[in-house]
């Protein structure tokens, strides 16, 4: 049996134990990743006793009560807290997520908290997106219409309009590339599903005059046909998008033009 030996750096160790200080009844143990890359210390998980009688309904609240009482250190991404900007993507009881719109009531047992999967670490839950924002950019994710004589707005039917749904939903949030095995492996080159659904986006949009070449710009081996259609991409999408459906179309649209 092939054994792998971790970096001494690199190995997860016990962190701290903060007790509760309030006597509540309805306490549960939160297990959060912590990882400073100033300290130069191993990262490590930290547990908080957190009194669920005094605290909102999602796993964010938790993470915020944490912060604002008990341990203000901690380290996350948020903003809108509606699962509207994707900001507080994380893994939460092994499963990508948003925080804000994730119940923990939902999770049973200790709530475990860890950064999104395979993403390099800034801080605590922070990931490093650079490199999935570079992949977006490369898609030139905006409209190329080069007609010069449309000076009102660009028309577009219901039907050609109703194409775009389930793609232009989209808010980034990485969960889906982040739980994709292809992405792990090939995260340098494929372009993972969350940045091939909004190519797709731009592909089918009506409006757009620049088809041929955005499909040549993803036709390429490691790009596009890593996918190995796993699908786990469609169950970590916490807007209930379909990634996987949209390779698909376009792997049938190179196949068919």
């Amino acid at each position: 049996m092939v054994q792998i030996s971790l970096p001494e750096n690199s190995k997860v160790k016990k962190g701290q134990y903060f007790k509760d200080k309030t006597d509540s009844k309805n306490i549960r143990k939160v297990n959060v990743y912590r990882w400073d890359p100033s300290s130069g210390e191993n990262p490590r998980i930290d547990t908080y006793e957190v009194d669920m009688d005094n605290c909102p309904s999602k796993v964010l609240d938790v993470l915020n009560k944490i912060k604002n009482e008990i341990d203000p250190t901690l380290s996350y991404r948020k903003s809108c807290a509606h699962g509207v900007c994707g900001s507080c993507a994380m893994n939460m009881d092994g499963k990508n997520g948003l925080a804000c719109t994730t119940s923990h009531a939902d999770i049973k047992g200790d709530i475990n908290i860890y950064p999104l999967p395979h993403l390099k670490v800034k801080k605590d839950l922070i990931g490093d997106l650079d490199g999935l924002y570079k992949q977006y950019e490369s898609i030139e994710p905006w409209l190329k219409n080069n007609s010069k004589n449309n000076k009102d707005e660009i028309y577009q039917s219901q039907k050609d309009r109703e194409k775009l749904d389930g793609a232009y939903e989209c808010i980034m949030c990485a969960c889906c590339s982040t739980s994709c095995p292809s992405y792990w492996w090939n995260g340098d080159k494929y372009l993972g599903p969350a940045v091939l659904l909004q190519a797709y986006r731009w592909i089918i949009d009506s409006r757009d005059e620049d088809r041929k070449q955005r499909l040549q710009k993803v036709a390429d081996e490691l790009k596009l046909y890593r996918c190995h259609t796993i699908l786990n991409c469609t169950s970590a999408c916490p807007k209930g998008l379909n990634p996987a459906k949209a390779i698909a179309e376009i792997k049938k649209m190179l196949a068919t033009t």
